[in-house]
Formats: structure tokens, sequence, C-alpha cells
């Protein structure tokens, strides 16, 4: 079961990594866009992905502090 845990870790550790440096870089392409955008309709639509990339990186963190909570509950007797 420790073994199991680790790698549950190791992987939630890496995907959490890797969506937030891409949310990361999202969130700044957006900015970017909406600051530099020529039409107001494209500058809305820039607003709304901005919206989108933050809720989807927030869920991403709370995915993994719930799959840790959740390996903690598993009881350790069934190795």
């Amino acid at each position: 079961m420790a073994t199991l845990t680790t790698l549950l870790d190791s992987w939630i550790s890496l995907g959490q990594g890797v969506i937030g440096s891409l949310g990361t870089l999202a969130f700044v392409c957006a900015f970017i866009w909406r600051v530099v955008a020529a039409h107001p309709h494209s500058a809305s639509e820039a607003q709304r992905w901005l919206g989108r990339i933050a809720i989807g990186t927030l869920g991403v963190e709370l995915a993994g502090v719930f799959s840790h909570i959740l390996l903690g509950l598993v009881p350790h007797g069934l190795s």
C-alpha cells in the first residue's frame, strides 16, 4: 500500500506541476491578448478566457488536495 501511495503522490505532484505551468503560461498569453486587443469584442473574449484559466487551475489544485485527503483515509492495514 505504501508503494501505491508513493506512486499516486508522485503522479499527482507531477500533474499539478505541469498544469500549474501550462495554466500560468496560458494566463500570461490571455492577459497580453486582452491588453493588446484591437477590438472590444476580442478584449472581452480574452477576459472570459482569463476567468476560465483561473478556475481551471484552481480546480486542478483542489483535485490534488482532495486526492491526498482520500489517500489519507485509506486504512493502513490493507497491504
